[in-house]
């Protein structure tokens, strides 16, 4: 475990001045955050101090020692291969005055790389949380809501997928003392992979947790869908076209109709004398058929046949087939037009029919959940690097200095400011926690040349060899994105 120095005690209490609360911890306890404690008088981070290590570029083979996304083991370290401290574990630099907890050195590829470790704390924070369905969770604004309190709302959603934005600075510390308690309790666990159940005001109940299926209202999502109604016109409609005479695709955003759709003229598919209730776009594509909700693609209807009006008698035919589907291939119907011209539906769907359903449902990916945390580094954390800290940002821009979380590459928004985005699923477990100020605590390291960090104002005199911070390390994985590697060149302007 990594000690803090420990600045004042009183009546055998060490001082803790990691976060604003400046907790006093009796020996054998931990402070208000649980992240540090008081082991025989040192103040310690109770969480290991993380390290990454990769052999492939070594020209080795990442062996996995435990199966898991993560691979975690207990081995020795393996010399020849290359590591990375990361801030997992690490600790913070409140009150701002100081240096990062760690800033290591080592030489990668015949270069000298410094890389600046820290546990941010974060006010200006959240996620956004991808959910992959097109049920309907809420109306777009609606609070988000964990244990009744308000942690964020449905914002816009996205192709095959609906969208929150959770957290804020105004749910962690803007509102009610028991809103920010439980808005940032489900951050960190949100984003440390956690599941997490959440009600939405004029919608659905949600159980989510990253990488795995939402759960809406008690029902655990299978896929998303292979596109909207129109699209899945475009996708299917040569196979369709001789088997059936009319196919509808209920989709809550297009509803698509193959004898009117462009594919279906280009294919010479003749008129039915459908007719759907909905608001006409263009030829065979219909907006708001129905209401949005969880029935067939993503509405609220449970009997497909709702959406149709009477067939036109100058152009329909008894014994006319009719297939409906929804924009999963979940929900189908196989109907023929009886002597009134009106859809019955059969028992029997004829094999053809049925395996282009079932192509339908194969071309739909498997629902997820994904969770990117969003933070913007304040003055603590820049100061912590560097005494000039616009020069980091200026630095962060020129691409002369990387930015990771937890050694997963993150995503720096434009603009002013270092405003990161990062999957969760692509860091150590465990990498999120707390203050009770409250924000969330997460990782983040810089990685640049020696010469860019003296260049931009760095603390200099704390530069350390990576091997004292290496021995210190109780935690060692193997990457969790093989395919990135904080210190490889090509993050870098120079490293062509």
């Amino acid at each position: 475990m990594v000690k803090q120095a420990v600045e004042s005690t009183v009546n055998g209490k060490i001082r803790c001045d990691a976060c604003p609360v400046m907790c006093y911890i009796a020996d054998g306890r931990a402070g208000a955050c649980d992240r540090y404690a008081n082991v025989g008088g040192d103040l310690v981070r109770v969480d290991p101090l993380t390290m990454i290590e990769n052999t492939v570029s070594a020209g080795g083979k990442v062996v996995e020692f435990m199966p898991g996304p993560e691979r975690e083991w207990d081995g020795d370290i393996v010399a020849a291969g290359h590591r990375f401290i990361t801030a997992v574990g690490a600790g913070t630099t409140y009150p701002d005055y100081k240096p990062a907890p760690f800033i290591v050195s080592q030489k990668t590829d015949g270069v000298d790389m410094v890389t600046v470790v820290t546990e941010g704390i974060f006010s200006y924070c959240g996620a956004k949380v991808k959910i992959d369905t097109d049920r309907f969770v809420g109306p777009e604004t609606a609070l988000v809501r964990v244990d009744g309190e308000p942690v964020g709302h449905v914002t816009t959603g996205e192709y095959g997928s609906q969208m929150l934005s959770l957290g804020g600075v105004h749910h962690l510390t803007g509102g009610g003392k028991k809103e920010g308690r439980v808005t940032c309790e489900a951050l960190m666990r949100l984003c440390n992979r956690e599941r997490v159940d959440f009600t939405v005001d004029g919608g659905a109940a949600l159980s989510l947790q990253a990488g795995r299926p939402p759960v809406i209202d008690g029902v655990e999502e299978a896929r998303m869908r292979v596109g909207c109604g129109s699209a899945s016109i475009g996708m299917f409609a040569k196979q369709w076209k001789d088997m059936v005479d009319e196919v509808v695709v209920v989709d809550d955003h297009i509803t698509g109709v193959l004898s009117e759709h462009q594919a279906g003229k280009l294919l010479d598919v003749p008129p039915t004398g459908i007719r759907i209730k909905g608001r006409r776009s263009t030829p065979g594509r219909y907006f708001r058929v129905a209401e949005p909700g969880t029935g067939w693609g993503g509405t609220n209807i449970s009997d497909p046949l709702t959406i149709l009006g009477a067939f036109d008698p100058a152009v329909a035919r008894p014994g006319l087939k009719l297939l409906m589907l929804s924009t999963t291939g979940e929900q189908y119907g196989y109907y023929v037009l009886d002597e009134a011209l009106n859809p019955v539906l059969q028992d029997v769907l004829p094999d053809a029919v049925r395996a282009s359903v079932e192509t339908v449902a194969e071309n739909c990916e498997p629902a997820s959940v994904s969770v990117l945390f969003v933070g913007g580094a304040g003055g603590s954390l820049r100061a912590g690097v560097t005494t000039n800290p616009v020069r980091l940002t200026r630095s962060v821009k020129a691409a002369l200095t990387h930015v990771s979380c937890g050694g997963a590459p993150a995503y720096v928004w434009p603009g002013g400011g270092i405003t990161v985005m990062v999957d969760v699923t692509e860091m150590p477990a465990g990498s999120f926690g707390y203050v009770p100020t409250p924000a969330i605590v997460a990782p983040i390291e810089f990685t640049m040349r020696l010469d860019d960090y003296r260049a931009l104002g760095g603390h200099m005199d704390a530069v350390v060899p990576i091997e004292e911070a290496v021995a210190q390390a109780e935690r060692r994985i193997a990457p969790v994105v093989e395919r990135a590697w904080p210190t490889d060149r090509r993050n870098f302007a120079w490293g062509g």
